[in-house]
């Protein structure tokens, strides 16, 4: 990535950033920049394991529509890499043991590498809500019992215990025995271990059987530090919310850890044209000159997941509409914003048929102020979508839905 180092000297490093300035940081930052269909480099494990450790985490979540979103985030970088290869990474139905990769909270339910593991010390020891204490003061034997199994016979889903409490229950996934809240809480707290997945189901073991010994010990004040410096390298450029909100700190923590990483050098106060709060760059940071990128972002992709920093940057109001009621929804059911170079000029919503070997898009939006380059824009968008596809292992694409670009995409396929 070329551009100008703004903390290389206080020379280049400017009071102010403006808006388009702060777009193209946060953009190479995420690591965007280049993410052009056909144009990108190698894909094999390495690079996998290095663009993890640039965002620090994949989100998990279980909708399956188009893809289960931490497949999407390094598709949108990367371009068609093998998944295969990232489920034997991540021992997604592969492998019994602890590989390279655990499952924490660390923004939601979130894949990180094991060595990242001492860092939520401080949270694993956090008090539970008064709620949750009452259920585990209610089922400490039951709690117990759970956790001498998982240590007993070694790696287990939950749905394969053979505790006498534990048995499947109708009603959908909220509705689970208490062995299994059990094992929620282990987790929470760490002495259960996620050592990978089966049929996309949590696939954990004793935190003492699996994990590295001795543990490095780092104190709360010290794993939050890191925590937020982490986060202001993969935004570039970012407010006291969105630095707290990449790791789910308390506010207050973020603050202080801004202050400290600002006092070390490591963070620059600076302004940002009609952010209207105080924004901090992150040492060593790049301003590109410009921005080539053409991506399809998940909805949980760091660079849009924090909704109100998307808004900030782009003028990008967004809601996934997987928990809207259909009536409601505007613009689809799995809706991923469309990154265009260094603007999100629409939005798409995918679904992968995979019995018809169909890419489906269901319902294509441009936005407003970019609605009279439509045609252009989808001539842009149309190499992703075929890439995408051919990363699903699918025929063709139909656009089948409605929406403001539907026609111009539909056009440019």
């Amino acid at each position: 990535m070329r551009g100008q180092c703004l903390l290389a000297s206080p020379l280049v490093t400017p009071p102010r950033i403006s808006a388009a300035q702060a777009r193209r940081i946060a953009i190479a930052a995420s690591g965007l920049d280049g993410a052009l269909p056909g144009e990108r480099g190698r894909l094999g494990a390495r690079t996998i394991e290095r663009t993890i450790d640039r965002l620090g985490l994949l989100q998990l979540d279980s909708v399956n529509v188009f893809e289960r979103s931490h497949y999407l985030p390094l598709l949108a970088r990367l371009g068609p890499y093998d998944r295969p290869l990232l489920d034997r990474m991540l021992h997604h139905d592969h492998g019994s043991g602890l590989g390279g990769y655990t499952e924490y909270v660390a923004h939601e339910a979130a894949v990180i590498p094991v060595a990242d593991w001492p860092l939520w010390a401080w949270k694993r020891a956090q008090p539970m809500r008064p709620s949750d204490e009452r259920w585990v003061a209610g089922h400490a034997q039951l709690i117990d019992d759970v956790l001498a199994e998982f240590t007993e016979r070694g790696p287990l889903r939950p749905s394969e215990m053979e505790y006498p409490e534990h048995q499947r229950m109708p009603g959908g996934w909220w509705n689970k025995s208490d062995a299994y809240w059990a094992t929620s809480v282990l987790f929470r707290h760490g002495q259960l271990v996620t050592v990978g997945r089966s049929r996309f189901e949590r696939r954990y073991a004793a935190a003492v059987a699996v994990l590295p010994e001795p543990q490095p010990r780092i104190d709360r004040a010290d794993a939050q530090r890191e925590l937020v410096r982490r986060a202001a390298r993969a935004f570039g450029v970012a407010t006291l919310d969105d630095l707290a909100d990449y790791y789910r700190l308390k506010v207050a923590d973020a603050r202080t850890a801004i202050a400290d990483l600002t006092d070390a050098g490591e963070l620059e106060q600076v302004e940002v044209a009609g952010w209207g709060r105080p924004a901090y760059l992150s040492a060593g940071t790049r301003l590109p000159r410009r921005i080539r990128s053409t991506a399809l972002l998940s909805p949980f992709d760091p660079l849009v997941w924090f909704r109100p920093r998307a808004e900030r940057i782009f003028g990008f109001e967004y809601r996934i509409s997987i928990y809207t009621p259909a009536a409601q929804r505007q613009h689809g059911y799995y809706v991923l914003p469309v990154l265009i170079d260094d603007e999100l000029v629409g939005r798409i919503d995918l679904k992968s048929d995979r019995r018809a070997g169909v890419l489906r898009v269901q319902h294509a939006t441009v936005e407003p102020e970019h609605a009279e380059r439509a045609g252009e824009l989808a001539h842009r968008l149309a190499p992703a979508l075929a890439e995408a596809a051919a990363w699903q292992g699918l025929n063709r694409i139909e656009v089948a839905g409605p929406g403001t670009w539907a026609r111009e995409v539909a056009r440019a396929l």
